[in-house]
């Protein structure tokens, strides 16, 4: 078995929406990032490379590549899917936490649960998804951007 944890943080900027978990969730601001910016899949992405040691997500799809550009994060997830396979490795869980006062996570959990469930090519009872604010201290407290963080178990398949 291997264990690997991830962790992700986007500023909040223009836009109506936010992708988490690819997702799309309404909100009265988008991400500033160089992909879609879903810090969901990017964190749980930096979990599973780090169980594999290989590195993090940057060194798999770096933001200074154009062809990363407004990317659709499931494409990193399905990735790092492959990875793990070639590694004879299979998710035994994935447990997420989103980070932030808004948006409401829990209306959209489900959704997101069986996206990343299907990228990853498992059941979604090996999927959780939370949420919890940080009682409105910090930048997330404040309003300013979303957070995630990520911890996944590996078994050998």
């Amino acid at each position: 078995m291997r264990i690997g944890s991830g962790f992700d943080v986007h500023a909040f900027g223009d836009g109506d929406h936010v992708t988490l978990g690819g997702v799309r969730v309404p909100h009265s601001h988008g991400v500033v990032a160089h992909s879609d910016g879903d810090v969901v899949i990017h964190a749980l992405c930096d979990a599973i490379f780090g169980a594999l040691a290989l590195g993090d997500i940057g060194m798999h799809f770096p933001p200074t590549d154009e062809r990363w550009r407004d990317a659709d994060s499931r494409q990193f997830l399905r990735h790092a899917a492959m990875l793990m396979a070639q590694h004879g490795y299979a998710l035994g869980n994935a447990d997420i936490t989103v980070i932030g006062e808004k948006p409401k996570i829990a209306p959209h959990a489900q959704a997101m649960r069986g996206h990343l469930a299907a990228d990853l090519d498992c059941d979604i009872g090996r999927i959780s998804i939370k949420a919890t604010t940080t009682e409105k201290l910090g930048f997330t407290g404040r309003g300013e951007g979303i957070a995630a963080q990520a911890c996944v178990l590996l078994e050998r398949g």
